[in-house]
């Protein structure tokens, strides 16, 4: 039976997560390894993943990470290997389809190819920025536009981050060391910027355009 979550779904995903075989993973449980052959989609139903590379001495870098609705793995649809590692960041429910049901449903379904087509162009996008970030600022330029795009605006006016960021992920996320990140962190909440309050971090002011 579907949970609350997962029936508010859109018809498209819920049509093509009827055609996979429902599996539950644990947290940190790792779907898919870069460099791993693989013909498997997954339609995440509830919980959270997070896409990453990662280098030999374990450096990763993070390039998203995907609630209910999305799916992962469709690279795996022109046959080679995983081009990046999935990982389930909280108790994760998916639809998991072989290549070939996922071919046969685009045959099937123009319109849901055509949508297919737009989330990796819009997927592209999102890396091409990425790489432009990396490339073009540094690493306080990159950690503002991350804490910038995570806050939230409150009714008071206050603007708060709920989701937690460690600074582990957030290094992932901006491709520098934990240990910058945790400088950093330390600096702007000693200046009164960054406030931790009731389990959440809020940005009491505007982050200044350099550090």
């Amino acid at each position: 039976m579907p949970t609350s979550v997962q029936s508010e779904l859109p018809p498209a995903v819920l049509k093509l997560a009827a055609l996979g075989v429902q599996r539950r993973y644990r947290t940190h449980t790792l779907l898919i390894q870069e460099g791993d052959a693989g013909d498997t989609i997954y339609v995440v139903l509830s919980g959270r993943l997070r896409t990453y590379v990662s280098d030999t001495r374990g450096r990763e870098i993070a390039l998203g990470h995907h609630g209910p609705g999305d799916y992962v793995g469709e690279m795996s649809l022109d046959g080679g290997l995983r081009s990046a590692s999935v990982q389930a960041v909280e108790p994760t429910v998916c639809a998991v389809l072989t290549r070939e049901t996922m071919l046969q449903h685009l045959a099937r379904d123009p319109e849901f190819a055509l949508e297919l087509v737009v989330r990796l162009i819009r997927r592209a996008r999102l890396a091409t920025e990425s790489t432009r970030s990396i490339a073009l600022l540094d690493v306080y330029g990159r950690l503002k536009r991350l804490l910038e795009a995570r806050a939230q605006m409150q009714p008071d006016g206050g603007r708060c981050i709920a989701e937690r960021l460690t600074h582990q992920t957030i290094a992932s996320e901006i491709g520098c060391s934990r240990e910058m990140v945790s400088r950093l962190m330390k600096d702007l909440r000693a200046g009164g910027i960054l406030v931790s309050q009731g389990g959440k971090l809020w940005l009491s002011k505007e982050l200044p355009p350099r550090w």
